[in-house]
């Protein structure tokens, strides 16, 4: 359950990040909702009488965890959008996340899946790199290697924090990566804020408030909390949401409309994943 009301939080970043890129530009979008997260995290750690900064013998995994969610999804996916992937396409190209992750977790802890694991990687790869195929006549698109990179990031992201939170509360590791980060956040927003066009509209500002208190910040308590309890594979299957639920507030909220083909890779990619999921163990 606190892994699901994680992934709910997150369902909801593709269009927020559309909504804020109204009229904010899309670094600012991206690094300015990990500076605003970082303030956030900053007053939390005080308020608790936490470290502000992680130990010094973990701080590469947090570094770790700031390249893969702080920096990495956010930029990777909020330029693919920004270059006219929609939310739905984003959806469906990132719905390998799960077994992305399943993936870095058996990688990161030994172990050593069966080749089924393996066979529906595979098989879930094949099936979004056809979906994106056709979708852009044969040829790969820039906004689907950047969801990529996206979904690469946030699996080595989710990993790591998903492993220090074995030990420290998920809402410390994700607030610590965030203080991490801030001496590139905030200066860097601070020059993109005077740099950039800026235009405050209701869309826009409730977008970029919804990218950097959900998405950045407060999804990732349940989101840690639950992979630690849970286990990163075993918890990190209520992904497989993900996709649809994001598809949902694409035609609820900004009224996109997706053909058989888009819910047929995304119901493709649901089974792939599923199968690395029972598969692992």
């Amino acid at each position: 359950m606190l892994a699901f009301v994680g992934v709910l939080a997150f369902s909801g970043s593709f269009p927020a990040t559309v909504y804020a890129m109204r009229g904010f530009d899309p670094w600012l979008v991206a690094v300015g909702r990990a500076a605003v997260a970082g303030a956030l995290a900053l007053i939390c750690l005080t308020a608790a009488r936490r470290p502000l900064l992680p130990p010094k013998g973990r701080r590469t995994a947090y570094a770790l965890i700031s390249a893969g969610v702080v920096f990495g999804f956010p930029l990777f996916s909020g330029l693919a959008l920004d270059l006219g992937a929609s939310t739905s396409h984003a959806a469906v190209v990132t719905g390998l996340l799960p077994a992305a992750t399943a993936a870095c977790a058996v990688l990161r802890a030994g172990e050593r899946p069966r080749p089924l694991f393996w066979a529906a990687c595979t098989a879930g790869a094949l099936a979004i790199t056809v979906f994106t195929l056709t979708r852009q006549q044969g040829e790969a698109a820039w906004p689907d290697l950047l969801l990529m990179g996206a979904l690469l990031s946030a699996a080595v992201g989710y990993t790591e924090g998903g492993r220090l939170a074995r030990h420290t509360p998920g809402w410390q590791v994700i607030s610590q990566a965030l203080v991490l980060s801030l001496p590139v956040t905030l200066p860097v927003t601070a020059v993109l804020a005077l740099t950039t066009p800026v235009t405050f509209t209701f869309d826009a500002v409730a977008g970029f408030a919804y990218a950097a208190t959900i998405s950045m910040f407060l999804g990732f308590f349940p989101w840690y909390a639950g992979l630690a309890r849970g286990g990163i594979a075993r918890a990190g299957q209520t992904q497989l949401t993900q996709p649809l639920l994001t598809l949902v507030w694409a035609w609820f909220l900004m009224g996109e409309r997706f053909g058989p083909a888009t819910v047929a890779a995304a119901l493709a990619v649901l089974v792939c994943v599923a199968i690395t999921q029972r598969a692992r163990t």
